[in-house]
């Protein structure tokens, strides 16, 4: 075992957690910019979703650029100007972004905004490309998912309070919903947030984040060193299916929730809302409980804090919801199921390509749980897709770049092309819910589960073929 990479690199992962937060917390505060957008633009509900579409179709097209631009240099971006100057770089493109929302603001005018929440995601396109494996590199190979989890867990709590804080800081104490105030009441918040991306962008280049950190081994064989692209490595070509689908799974079971609530159960739009936060939030508590075998080696404290970790989250959940004003008297039975996610969290034994099996036979089982049963059994069944869903993306990110050596940001940028699933795949279970229902409707979301439980079983065989094997507790990285 590398002595120098058995543990966790603090240090390095706290800085780097920062930006993760930051992707939650636009990604969210989008909730807030559409009908506010709306109203101030005299949009259709269509076109108010132009703030989804633009921002989502800029991660496929940042992977795009990225690629052009390494075609063009005959190298990879990343490994030539460093990861710790991608990360700047990819902050610096997020902060000229959040400019445009000045003049945009002043001028009136929807198609700046757009621009501006484009030019964010590009740069977040760049941010994720590097920040993947980069949290997966800091430490330990046998952690690398953990630490990836960890970050989504940070990622989360962008997405719980984000929407809180763009609310207050567009609307002030306005709680009566009213939308009707100037557009230009948008503008501080994202210049205030176009600052701290620049003084992240700062901390990093000052931090001991390595330029080069090493990756998950390269492949010990003659044939693997003679790969040129990350395509010709299999893992990658079926996890980037698998990212695209698991994006899709975890956008659509939410944005289609409130259809159904609304619809079957006769509930009213601002009714929805707490079971909306209580689906992101779940994402939070299987992301915090997933993260434990980060934080220590400890195995006594692991105990404890598997325990501990999603309760923790789940108190945030509530103490959120209870700031809103909301009844949190309906929340409480949700404690129960959160029993489900710790026994499965114990079962995978930390390795991912197990944890990607039993989260998707579970995610099966809660969508085919809300599509048979009715009222707020269903409900609660479909809102803790959220739990099984949480540590999919680190488990899905580790198994697809696991060998890929020198080709790993290359990778790395393909499987962030394919978040774009997010927007197709809820798209396609909205228009199949037009013929079959809403309810029905969660079928998509049974097969994107069951390609991913095929995928943990496929990728399995595929890593140890290559001699990577996630049983063994290894070092990684030399």
């Amino acid at each position: 075992m590398n002595s120098e990479n058995s543990q966790t690199k603090w240090g390095q992962f706290i800085p780097l957690a920062i930006v993760f937060f930051f992707w939650g917390f636009v990604a969210a505060s989008n909730d807030i910019l559409i009908p506010v957008f709306k109203t101030a633009f005299n949009l259709t509900q269509g076109e108010s979703q132009l703030v989804s579409l633009a921002f989502y179709i800029a991660y496929t097209v940042g992977s795009l650029i990225y690629m052009g631009i390494s075609v063009l240099i005959k190298e990879d971006i990343v490994n030539k100007i460093g990861y710790k100057n991608g990360l700047s770089l990819g902050l610096a493109i997020s902060a000229l972004g959040t400019l445009l929302f000045y003049p945009a603001a002043n001028t009136g005018s929807f198609p700046l905004m757009l621009s501006g929440l484009f030019i964010v995601a590009l740069g977040f396109s760049l941010q994720q490309t590097v920040a993947n494996p980069l949290a997966i590199a800091l430490g330990p190979i046998s952690t690398g998912s953990q630490r990836l989890t960890m970050a989504g867990g940070i990622n989360n709590l962008g997405t719980t309070i984000g929407p809180l804080i763009v609310s207050f800081a567009i609307f002030g104490t306005n709680t009566n919903g009213s939308t009707n105030m100037s557009i230009e009441s948008v503008k501080i918040p994202y210049l205030i947030l176009g600052l701290a991306f620049l003084l992240v962008a700062i901390l990093l280049k000052f931090s001991s984040i390595p330029e080069r950190p090493a990756t998950i081994l390269e492949v010990a064989d003659e044939t693997a060193t003679a790969k040129k692209s990350a395509l010709q490595y299999p893992q990658l070509v079926l996890g980037m299916i698998a990212i695209f689908l698991y994006v899709g799974v975890e956008v659509s079971t939410a944005s289609n929730l409130p259809a159904y609530m609304e619809t079957h159960l006769g509930f009213l739009t601002h009714e929805v809302a707490p079971y909306i936060s209580l689906y992101w939030a779940s994402l939070m508590i299987g992301r915090w409980t997933g993260a434990v075998e980060a934080f220590t080696n400890d195995i006594s404290l692991r105990k404890i804090l598997r325990f501990l970790a999603p309760y923790l989250a789940f108190g945030v959940f509530l103490a959120v919801n209870a700031i809103a004003k909301h009844d949190l008297t309906p929340f409480y039975v949700y404690g129960l199921i959160i029993l489900v996610l710790i026994a499965a969290d114990i079962a995978s034994k930390g390795n991912p390509a197990r944890m990607l099996l039993i989260f998707s036979t579970l995610g099966i089982l809660a969508l085919l749980i809300g599509m048979f049963t009715h009222g707020m059994v269903s409900v609660y069944a479909i809102t803790s897709v959220g739990l099984f869903c949480s540590t999919l993306w680190p488990c899905i990110f580790t198994l697809a770049v696991s060998g890929l050596g020198k080709n790993t940001s290359q990778g790395s940028s393909f499987l962030i092309m394919m978040i774009m699933g997010g927007g197709i795949i809820s798209w396609l279970q909205g228009f199949i819910s037009e013929t079959i229902g809403i309810q029905n409707s969660y079928i998509v979301g049974v097969l994107c589960f069951a390609y991913l439980a095929f995928y943990a079983w496929k990728v399995s065989g595929i890593l140890k073929s290559q001699g990577i094997n996630f049983d063994s507790k290894i070092a990684g990285g030399h």
